[in-house]
């Protein structure tokens, strides 16, 4: 259960859904009650098959290409940390790729549960990253199955803030949003700097 937690508050934190919740008001102010439950849906449903498939495939792909799990580490690090500063600074829309130009060109579309909503903004290399070193930290299949249940309950709660992004907008406002926002950008810092440090240590016992 203990585990379940850990990865469930990283990987929540890191994406950050309640970042995302101005933005997916702005890109669905148009739309129906039932199409923005049926967007909601499917951001999380591409978010969870992203995670997932970053979770079990990514390892291979670093040995495709001959990166270091610790490399990794470092450089999904540098990238976590600087989403957590994007949250506490208000620029995560800017950080994750999620314009003026995106957001315009996302409004003339018919889906954006797959871009912008799912890629970049939740589903970002920080996230990616982050799964790749838990596949690596956790090699038990046990454990295994519990980082993918944790996933699930991700990907759910990403839906109910998304359904509930109109509602949530309203009673927080503007200034709530931002104020939950960093906190969870301490956070994703911490989070940052721990993969790291141990990143660094683990290379210099190697040297």
């Amino acid at each position: 259960m203990e585990l379940f937690i850990y990865i469930f508050a990283a990987v929540f934190s890191v994406l950050n859904p309640l970042g995302a919740v101005p933005i997916f008001v702005g890109l669905t102010q148009h739309d129906s009650k039932s199409e923005r439950s049926r967007t909601s849906l499917w951001t999380a449903i591409n978010v969870f098959i992203i995670l997932i498939i970053s979770f079990f495939i990514g390892e291979y792909v670093l040995k495709f290409f001959g990166i270091s799990i610790d490399a990794l580490r470092i450089a999904g690090g540098l990238v976590i940390v600087s989403s957590g500063f994007a949250l506490l600074s208000g620029n995560l829309g800017k950080k994750r790729g999620v314009n003026k130009k995106v957001a315009s060109d996302a409004q003339k579309r018919n889906d954006i549960a797959l871009t912008p909503l799912a890629i970049p903004m939740l589903a970002g290399p920080g996230s990616i990253s982050l799964l790749i070193a838990f596949y690596q930290d956790y090699p038990d299949y046990t454990d295994k199955a519990i980082v993918c249940g944790a996933i699930l309950a991700v990907a759910l709660a990403i839906f109910i803030i998304l359904h509930s992004a109109h509602y949530l907008s309203r009673i927080l406002g503007a200034s709530g949003i931002v104020a939950i926002s960093r906190i969870i950008g301490f956070i994703v810092i911490a989070i940052g700097v721990q993969y790291i440090s141990s990143s660094v240590v683990n290379i210099f016992k190697t040297i």
